[in-house]
């Protein structure tokens, strides 16, 4: 038997997630384990060169139900993907590495970037980033905590 050399957190099927150093101080987020890659919701998305490395802009809109507090961030690219969506759509998409806060724990991982406006999350949180020592109950929701209730209020459009 091997005996992993991190801790079991356990995560519900869908959580409250902080983005450490963009801006984002809450975003709810689908645990999903049928994802190798996480990704977020992000839109107009553009490449550019900074000091010779690739780099990219984009808007965050954490909210599910309004664009308002969108964070435009600006990050290097550390890869690009070729994704395919539950439907069968294979999409190139440019790789992020951002800092997570996910049920108390802060990891590093790897995010892609698309539009997920007709998703019912804004964030996925894949398999490579569970596997730095997160367990999944399948019926369990928000095992992390919930922001303050005027943040949930928010996503959901009320102010």
């Amino acid at each position: 038997m091997t005996v992993p050399d991190h801790s079991s957190t356990l995560t519900g099927w869908r959580e409250w997630v902080k983005l450490i150093g963009i801006g984002v101080p809450w975003i709810k987020a689908k645990i999903d384990t049928g994802a190798q890659t996480s990704a977020m919701h992000a839109t107009e998305i553009t490449e550019f060169e900074r000091s010779g490395a690739s780099w990219v802009r984009f808007l965050v809109q954490p909210w599910q139900v309004t664009d308002d507090d969108a964070v435009e961030v600006e990050l290097p690219v550390h890869d690009r993907r070729t994704v395919r969506s539950s439907s069968g759509h294979a999409q190139l998409r440019p790789v992020v590495l951002m800092t997570i806060t996910l049920a108390g724990r802060r990891i590093k991982a790897e995010v892609t970037l698309t539009d997920r406006e007709e998703m019912g999350f804004r964030m996925l949180i894949g398999r490579e980033a569970l596997r730095q020592g997160f367990v999944v109950d399948s019926s369990a929701s928000f095992l992390g905590g919930k922001p303050p209730r005027d943040t949930r209020r928010r996503n959901r459009g009320k102010a």
